[in-house]
């Protein structure tokens, strides 16, 4: 499985009321992959994985894996339990998903060797490709992510700490070890703000949740981060990016809350978002409303 360009973090749409609305997000992840996403990674954290019940999951993942139609590489989410992370990637595997976002396991903090434990298992629940994703209680070591990454169908590591330090470790020591198709993605909210770091570390993939709502920014913020355009990078992570981490960070859950009030304004229906979240005032929408304009006017669109 070959992943590259703008990766697309769908929302899960939900309808009036509250039910998962499969014929939205079929034409959100359609109209995604035709915008020119490079692969399409459904139920993640964008797409509210933890307010979703095991069918709706399923669900999900089928509407995904039919829109994309086989242009570009659908993966699902998985993550909590030991139990229910294994059923959830059984699942993905019979509903046709081509590999698994392996998001942290519930509530606890554990030792590296508890990690590795936890992501050999749910690796060999289902023989699909794995991408360990780092944040919040799952911090871990080079050591652990060098033994992972002999695994046959782990094949990459998402980072969402931002501890420069310790990814520079992993990554040297993941190289060191002979593995160079190991991938590694920046997974930090809003992380078109951050690539210009990651780059420095030789991580080039990142998750674009902006590409949801506006993918005419997101494509032409890749572009210009890739051919070197420093001036283009500059004023979209000026005028659209800094103002829209800056709302995003007056509210917890506001990484997936405005995207989902994006796709909103940008026309498709989502619905509102589940609770523990919840949805952005009418005044944040309006200065979000703002900042997409202001996004799009930079972006030449």
């Amino acid at each position: 499985m070959r992943l590259d360009g703008v990766l697309f973090f769908p929302v899960t749409p939900f309808d009036a009321a509250g039910e998962l609305a499969e014929a939205v997000l079929a034409r959100h992840v359609a109209d995604g992959v035709a915008a020119g996403a490079g692969g399409v990674f459904t139920a993640c954290g964008t797409g509210e994985f933890n307010a979703l019940d095991p069918g709706e999951y399923g669900r999900a993942v089928t509407a995904a894996v039919t829109a994309a139609g086989g242009r570009v590489p659908v993966l699902g989410g998985a993550g909590g339990t030991l139990p229910a992370a294994r059923a959830i990637a059984r699942e993905a595997a019979a509903r046709g998903a081509d590999g698994l976002l392996l998001m942290p396991p519930y509530l606890v903090n554990a030792p590296a060797a508890g990690l590795v434990r936890y992501v050999r298992d749910v690796a060999a629940a289902a023989e699909l490709p794995v991408i360990i994703y780092q944040r919040g209680n799952a911090r871990f070591t080079p050591e652990a992510v060098a033994e992972l990454a002999q695994v046959p169908n782990i094949i990459g590591f998402k980072d969402g700490l931002g501890d420069f330090d310790l990814l520079q470790r992993i990554i040297l020591r993941v190289r060191e070890a002979g593995h160079r198709d190991f991938t590694f993605f920046n997974g930090l909210p809003t992380a078109e703000f951050t690539m210009p770091a990651y780059r420095g570390l030789g991580v080039t993939l990142y998750s674009s949740a902006v590409f949801a709502f506006a993918p005419e920014i997101a494509i032409a913020f890749h572009k210009a981060l890739t051919a070197g355009d420093e001036v283009l990078v500059r004023r979209l992570l000026t005028g659209f990016y800094l103002p829209l981490v800056e709302l995003r960070d007056l509210v917890p859950g506001y990484a997936v809350s405005l995207v989902k009030a994006g796709v909103r304004l940008r026309g498709l229906e989502v619905g509102g978002v589940r609770a523990p979240l919840v949805d952005p005032t009418a005044e944040h929408v309006e200065r979000l409303e703002r900042i997409v304009a202001a996004g799009l006017e930079i972006a030449g669109t």
